[in-house]
């Protein structure tokens, strides 16, 4: 085999598919503070930050908490599903491998009773008409292995009465998203940005954090995903 000879025009890549931001350099790292654990203050104030920039880079609605998760992208839906559903049905809906994996966890793991399942095939949008907003909906913006998107957020009410539950982690920072029609976003600093795995951010509404100021699961819940604590966010 040769060795390719056209190079991206950006070759700047870290763990994910996706090239750096433009002007990125590595001279960003200098003042990385390495072997620290993130409880030190210097670690604090840079992950403030990273919470400051994206809310107001991503212009996200007054009211919205935004944090920084462990495990990714799958680490912050996870949290969601697990913290959040069990009051209402759950309509989920998935035409790719990311999307079905919730599926298993909403039905395999966490054994909701009411579910609709929108499982269609790989790369073919469900019919969105057939949405429930009565009851929580969990579903992905843009399938990262399908590359498959919803067109926008027409189909989602504003006087839902459910919970939207959106993996964005292929769309946010890529697309034009209605962020008042979600209530729960998730995404990654890998995807679309280019940054390192293993992290992952989530912003709630305030529908969603009186959603975890009002409930409390059945099931027990995991340290690392759990948003609240006695109803305290």
């Amino acid at each position: 085999m040769e060795k390719p000879s056209i190079k991206p025009k950006n070759p700047n890549f870290s763990s994910g598919p996706c090239s750096k931001r433009p002007g990125w350099t590595i001279d960003v790292l200098k003042n990385t503070p390495i072997g620290r654990s993130h409880r030190h203050k210097v670690c604090k104030e840079k992950l403030n930050e990273v919470i400051i920039k994206s809310k107001k880079i991503l212009q996200l609605p007054d009211g919205y908490h935004v944090g920084i998760m462990t495990g990714s992208n799958t680490g912050a839906l996870e949290a969601a599903l697990w913290s959040l559903l069990g009051c209402k049905g759950v309509d989920v809906l998935a035409w790719e491998n990311f999307g079905k994996d919730w599926v298993i966890d909403i039905l395999d793991q966490l054994k909701i009773k009411d579910v609709n399942s929108y499982v269609t095939d790989y790369g073919i949008l469900p019919d969105l008409s057939k949405v429930n907003f009565k009851n929580d909906v969990v579903f992905t913006w843009n399938g990262t292995t399908a590359g498959v998107r919803i067109p926008n957020g027409d189909w989602i009410p504003e006087d839902r009465e459910g919970l939207t539950i959106c993996d964005a982690t292929s769309g946010i920072f890529a697309m034009d998203i209605d962020y008042s029609k979600l209530d729960v976003i998730t995404w990654s600093w890998q995807k679309v940005l280019g940054a390192e795995a293993a992290h992952g951010m989530i912003a709630l509404s305030p529908r969603a954090v009186q959603r975890l100021e009002t409930h409390i699961p059945s099931w027990p819940i995991p340290k690392l995903f759990r948003l609240a604590s006695k109803k305290k966010l």
